[in-house]
């Protein structure tokens, strides 16, 4: 036959506590327990989230974090040279030039084919030069936002047309200033948002390649 349990003498009342009374005595203690272990799991979930904040930030690169993306755009042009009977553009530019980004661009919806090769200057402004294959006004005209010549320059015996849109508040992507020149056999385009001394500049080292293509002709 089981035993009963004791019944438990409370000492405020001096004599065991009812049935009704222990329960209310077990209800509240644990009510009084919830209340202390609520604080407690607010400070674990804080520490839990604050050790996962830190593991992302160690995780992800930090804004000043220097990225190099410097593309060598001499052998990107040497290879793509081995299966293309035009000559590209190789441009030797002094220190302080580099790119990032240089490919053959083919199979537009445009069927125009072009030697593409993006350029930061000394002073970290972007040219992008693109010598097209094929090209026409509507392709210059697409290139640079269908906005209109305002002149031309004379660089190294090379007449280019230029686009200068630096004032306008219109959207023109990169096409803030640009120049544009044509020989037989291709379309030159210069657009970007550095000065037109560093367009000069650039201009200047493509002439060779550029006269060459005209006494071609």
């Amino acid at each position: 036959m089981a035993q009963r349990e004791p019944q438990r003498v409370v000492a405020e009342l001096g004599r065991p506590e009812t049935a009704d009374e222990t329960a209310d005595r077990k209800a509240e203690n644990s009510r009084l327990h919830r209340i202390r272990q609520t604080p407690n799991n607010l400070v674990l979930s804080l520490l839990a989230t604050l050790a996962a904040v830190i593991v992302l930030v160690l995780l992800v690169p930090r804004g000043d974090t220097t990225i190099d993306k410097t593309v060598d755009y001499h052998s990107v042009a040497a290879d793509a040279q081995q299966s293309l009977p035009t000559t590209l553009a190789d441009p030797k530019l002094p220190t302080g030039w580099r790119s990032n980004a240089a490919e053959y661009r083919t199979g537009a919806a445009d069927k125009v084919d072009a030697w593409y090769i993006g350029f930061l200057t000394p002073e970290n402004e972007f040219i992008g030069m693109s010598q097209a294959f094929g090209a026409n006004d509507v392709w210059i005209a697409k290139q640079l936002h269908n906005t209109l010549a305002d002149g031309s320059v004379t660089i190294d015996g090379v007449q280019w047309t230029v686009y200068d849109n630096r004032d306008t508040d219109a959207d023109v992507g990169n096409a803030k200033y640009a120049l544009v020149t044509q020989t037989p056999v291709s379309t030159w385009l210069l657009a970007g948002s550095a000065s037109p001394a560093e367009f000069r500049q650039l201009a200047s080292s493509l002439t060779p390649t550029i006269t060459a293509e005209t006494e071609k002709r």
